[in-house]
Formats: C-alpha cells, structure tokens, sequence
C-alpha cells in the first residue's frame, strides 16, 4: 500500500515575510558560505553549492556616510570603514533591555563609604553624603515609626543609625569642629624675627594721653575730638630717631570706656601708665593699673604736666605705692619718665626707655605665613563700607586674602595705613584698616587669613548660629516656669526704649554699658537695636514699632529717615559726647520713676460738742491739743484710736472767722468734707501730704 506524502510547500516570494521565516540575522548566520578567494580574481569568491564550486561576483560594501554606529573615538573618527557592533555586544545589550522591562534589576557591588556626620543634618544632605534615593532613607524611618520630609533636619544618632543600616561607615564629628586650625599652632623659634613693640597708652581723662601721644606723633589729634577727650581706639606706628618702629595704641580714659582699656591692655605688649603731675592717681589710673596686671605686661610710668606750677611728681611716686607700683626712683622695678607733652618735654627719653624695654621682652613674630591679629576698632563709613581697625599680630597681611574676623568676613579690597597711603602688604606689629567686610565685626574680635571663601563662610555661619541659640536661651523663657517666672520679675518694672546708632563699634559698647549700670528694680534702660553706621528709613520704622527714642551718636539721619520720623513723631536726639548722653538718659528715667509720697504731721484735736448748721451739716466744736490745725489739710477721725475715716477738713473757724490754721490750746470749728458722721470724743488727726520726684 503507497501513502503519499504531502509535499513540502514551496517557499514563499521574498516580498512575503510569514511569522515562520527565520529572522534575516538567524538566516544570513546559516547561510554564510564559506569564502574561497583564488589569486586571479579578487572581485569573486567560489562557494560550494549542490556538491560544485561555483563562482559568485562579490559586491562592495555599500557605506552610510552620513549614519554615525557606535561612540566617536579617535579610532573610528581616523578610521574611513567605521567598526561594527559585535554579536555578544548585542546580545548583551538585549539580555539588559529584556531583564529592564521585567522590572529585574541587575545586582551591583556595593560602593562603601565613610559618611561625615555633624550634629544635625537634613534628610537630603544626608542621602548626599551616602549617595543613596533620599526616598529609600524616608521609607526606612517610616519601618521605624517616624514620618519625615526630604527637607526636616535629623540629629546625629538617627543618622548615624541610617548609615549603618544602609551599609556605610558612620564618622561623628562635631559642629564646632569649623573652628579647628582657624588659629594656627606656635611658630617655631628658628622662623620667628625681631618685631616692632606694641605700646598702649592708658591713664585717667584729661590727664594728657593722647597730647603725650600727638606730641610723639607730631600731629593733633585732640582738636578733632568732641569735648576735648578721646572717644575711639587709635593705633599709630612711629619711627624714633634712632630708626626703631614702636606701635602707639591710644585709649580712652572716660568711666564708659573699661571694655576698650581691657581690650587695649591684651593685645599689647607694653603699657604706658599716664599720670598727670597735678592730679595724682585717679579712678581710672588704678582701673588701667589693674587691667595691665590682669594681662601681665610690664608697665612705664610717664609723670605728665611737670611743667605746671602745680605739678608734684613725689605725690604720684607716694600714690603709687598703695597700687603695688614701685618706681625706679624709689627702689622699685618700674621704669618711670617725666615728661611735657605741651613743652615735649623728655620725649626722646620716654621713646628710649620704651626701646629698652622691649629689649629686654625680646619680641619676635613669623612673618612667612598666614596673618592673624586683632580688630582694635570698626565702623560703617559711607562709600567704603565696614571698616576694620586691625593689628596684626604675626604673619603677613595682603591684598586679596580672605579674612575672618567674628561673624564677619570679606576678601581684602584695600589697606590703609595709620598715614591714609594705600598699602599692599601689613607685617606684624603693623596697624591697619581692613576694607572689604561683609559686615563690620565687633571691637576685639580675632581675625585670620582662611584658604576660602566656603571655609569663610562655614566659620561664620557657625558663629551666627552659636550666637542665635546663646541670645534665644538667655532672653527667651523656654518653660512655663520660667515664663511665669520673667513676668513676676518684671511686674512693675518700665522701660525707656532706645535704639543707638554710632560711629565704631567701641563706643556703642561703652554706651550700652553705662546705660545698663543706670538700671533699678523700678526703671532699666532696654536698648531694642544697636549699630554702626547713619540712621536710616528701617531704623525709624523699629523705633515706632517699640516705641523707642532714636539717639545718634556722631552720625545723622539720612532725609528719608528725617521724613519718616517727622510723619511718626518720633525724636532723633544727636549726641558727639558720651557723658552727654548718659545725664539725658539718666534725666528721662528719672521721670519714670514713681514719685515719693511723706507725710507731715501737723496736730491732733478733740470734739468737744456737735453742732447741726443749716445748709452746712454737722460741725464739730474743737480744742487744738497738740501742734496745729490748717485749713485744706487732710484729716483722719480717729474713734477709740481707730480711724473711721480720712478726708479734707473744709471748715476751720474761730468764733465766725474763717481762719487758715489754728495753734494748739485754742478752740475752733470743724467741718469734713462729704462726711458727716462725728460724735463727741473722737479725735481728730491733722496732716499733709508732700510728693517728692526721685532721681537715680
């Protein structure tokens, strides 16, 4: 028997594409002959077909030009025949698709890394740090109970517990770590070289500090000064005849001015004690005596004024002696100089003994490295900016550094010497201003050379911070308790609102502290702003938010903070003397204090008989039995020696005489204002009330 067989079909046209038909990859991969050249024809090959070898002419390639495969390397952008993909490379590439679209991800090795962890960061920053989805960090607190957003701050422990759990290593540093090496280590003694002596001038007021000072200097500085005193912080560096450079800090010697006379006393290396031959030692000569002992720095005593009839140079060696300074004179350590500044007077002599001096201190500074000193003063200069008074204590200063001084800093735009000349460079023991602050930075405050601008600005930002928290919790009351607390204290208590504006830093300090020493139980001076610089329109607009009086000192309003404070009514008092300002201040606190009520006693009566009046009530008949009774007075009527009532005596009569007083011994008659309840016997108190206005 013969079945047939179905024939195979027969292959489709090559326009037809079935879903049965290999790919063109698959099918060309089968296909592929094997190539046979031969030497006479290049353009043909042979390929064995139905058991023949059969000659076939070979095409060119045909090239794309304009189609580009792969990366441009240099390899195939020389190369004229660009490379093709290989077959494992596409083969790869689809695996990866394939395994993309299945929504499998393909294991990587884990990159571990040392995450730095301050005391509080954000969630973001954090995933940052570790380079992990900062949506992957929120889920795992979300395991742990707690929902946050992308932008709330975590302390240190939960992100140190994050990091662990995501793999890394986990490094704790601390906030304040910014600080570290802002101040640089010892120099070493084989770098350091001889240095100019810094020498501050101190002594009580009027007692010819800064006339010794221009007298050195060869120049006047006293007639630029309001009421004849210093009011600012100067340094100046001279040149002695003998060639030698010696820095000249001058002080002011006003009671307000302590913080600038201890200020003055640390950065220097030598203090001039100052004493008027006339005048003796003072409040503030024993002030600047402790302070110079407080910072360990030898001290030369220059007897001023000996020109004067009156002067008597013995009296201040005498003096002296009950303060622990015994002077050369007398057998003691202390290097002494009379002098003139007014005849200039023995000034080569003081200029020697300071020179020897610093000899004997053997002072020396490294100047081959990064500048780090001392803000002395600063002020707000219109056109220039905050200005810083800088002494720069070792190290080199130069135009272009970035600086930190405080809360401040900036990139330095210029030096100026103590002459006014633009300079490049400032060396140590070298005073000079400072352009090119972001702010001006507080009297005293350190200031170093930084590598950056960002390392400028985490210090700084730091220092706000730490500023912030430490005025939040001492001013505001963080509990109930507290809070309660704050209001019993101040229950009673007024306030005169100021807001202050000057010219530097140092004298805005002294302000604030003399207007805090005037402050009672009853009346404090509370200071809403302060700064340096000219008062302006946003001034105004605080002032008449608190209610606060505007004071000026050595600055103006500028016309549009005139207008504003005319249109609120709000006073601007202009001050270029500090003990003027204080007595005002003093004056107006004065008036917030309640006055003082005393009682006088006048005398005491007895009823003798009640009498009715028409049309004027009841009358008490009286006899005066100790010291007087005047009409208008006030009364108190005492029954059984128990006050029944007080009042205004508005009838005082002897016989039909109105009478304005009446002497013990003699009878008159009575009458209480809108009172009428009197018996006989009761007694009557006589009395005047006087008000006393208090003062502080």
């Amino acid at each position: 028997m013969q079945i047939d067989l179905p024939r195979p079909a027969a292959p489709p046209p090559s326009g037809d594409r079935s879903s049965t038909e290999p790919t063109k990859l698959v099918r060309d991969v089968r296909a592929r002959p094997v190539p046979v050249t031969t030497a006479d024809d290049d353009e043909s090959r042979a390929i064995k077909r139905g058991g023949k070898l059969v000659r076939v002419p070979v095409k060119a390639p045909v090239v794309d030009e304009k189609r580009e495969r792969g990366k441009l390397t240099i390899n195939n952008a020389l190369d004229e025949q660009q490379r093709e993909r290989s077959l494992a490379s596409l083969k790869r590439k689809r695996e990866r698709e394939k395994l993309k679209a299945m929504g499998i991800q393909q294991p990587r090795d884990k990159i571990v890394r040392e995450v730095v962890i301050p005391e509080a960061i954000t969630i973001q920053e954090l995933s940052n740090r570790m380079t992990e989805r900062a949506v992957d960090l929120i889920k795992f607190l979300m395991k742990q109970g707690a929902m946050h957003k992308i932008t709330d701050v975590i302390d240190a422990d939960t992100a140190e517990l994050i990091v662990s759990e995501f793999g890394h290593t986990a490094k704790r540093v601390s906030e304040a770590d910014v600080e570290t090496g802002f101040i640089g280590e010892k120099d070493a003694e084989e770098h350091q070289q001889p240095r100019a002596p810094v020498v501050t001038i101190m002594g009580h007021v009027d007692h010819g500090k800064t006339s010794l000072l221009d007298a050195i200097r060869q120049t006047n500085v006293v007639s630029g000064e309001a009421g004849g005193i210093t009011q600012h912080i100067g340094a100046y560096q001279v040149t002695t005849p003998s060639g030698d450079k010696i820095t000249f800090i001058d002080t002011p010697g006003h009671a307000a001015f302590t913080a600038m006379r201890a200020r003055g006393a640390k950065v220097t290396d030598i203090v001039v004690l100052v004493v008027a031959a006339d005048d003796g030692v003072m409040p503030q000569t024993v002030e600047a005596i402790n302070h110079a002992k407080a910072a360990n720095v030898p001290i030369i005593v220059a007897i001023n004024k000996i020109d004067k009839p009156s002067a008597d140079p013995k009296r201040v060696q005498t003096d002296l002696l009950s303060h622990e300074i015994v002077v050369e004179s007398m057998g003691g350590d202390t290097l002494e100089v009379p002098v003139s500044a007014l005849k200039r007077t023995n000034l080569d002599k003081l200029l020697e003994t300071i020179h020897l001096q610093a000899e004997v201190l053997d002072l020396k500074a490294n100047q081959d490295r990064s500048a780090e000193g001392v803000v002395i003063e600063a002020k707000l200069e219109r056109g220039r900016g905050p200005v810083g008074t800088v002494l720069v204590q070792r190290g080199t200063l130069h135009v272009g550094d970035i600086v930190v001084a405080g809360m401040a800093w900036g990139r330095v735009r210029a030096l100026i010497d103590d002459q006014g000349k633009n300079v490049e460079t400032a060396g140590p023991s070298i005073p000079v201003e400072v352009l090119g602050f972001s702010s001006a930075p507080e009297a005293g405050d350190q200031i170093a050379v930084v590598e950056s601008e960002s390392r400028a600005r985490e210090i700084t930002d730091y220092r706000i911070r730490k500023r912030r928290e430490t005025l939040g919790s001492a001013g505001t009351p963080r509990t109930l308790e507290q809070m309660m607390q704050t209001l019993k204290d101040s229950a009673g208590k007024k306030d005169f609102t100021l807001l202050i504006k000057g010219d530097v830093q140092g004298s805005l300090e002294a302000i604030q502290g003399s207007l805090k020493k005037l402050g009672t139980d009853e009346v404090e001076a509370r200071v809403v702003h302060s700064g340096v610089g000219g008062i302006t329109e946003s001034d105004i607009a605080l002032a008449g938010a608190s209610k606060a009086v505007v004071v000026g000192f050595n600055v103006r309003a500028n016309a549009q903070a005139k207008q504003a404070a005319d249109a609120q009514g709000i006073e601007i008092r202009y001050y270029s003397i500090i003990y003027d300002l204080v007595d005002d201040v003093k004056a107006a606190m004065s008036g917030l204090l309640a006055p003082t009520v005393r009682e006088n006693f006048l005398g005491y009566a007895t009823i003798k008989q009640v009498f009715n009046v028409s049309k004027v009530g009841k009358v008490a008949g009286c006899v005066v039995t100790e010291g007087k009774v005047e009409r208008g007075a006030k009364v108190r009527l005492l029954r059984d020696k128990v006050v029944i009532h007080e009042g205004t005596l508005s009838i005082l009569k002897r016989f039909k005489d109105d009478v304005r007083e009446v002497p013990a011994g003699q009878e008159c008659g009575m009458a209480f204002a809108n009172y009428q309840d009197i018996r006989e016997g009761d007694e009557i108190e006589c009395f005047q009330v006087e008000t006393i206005k208090r003062s502080l």
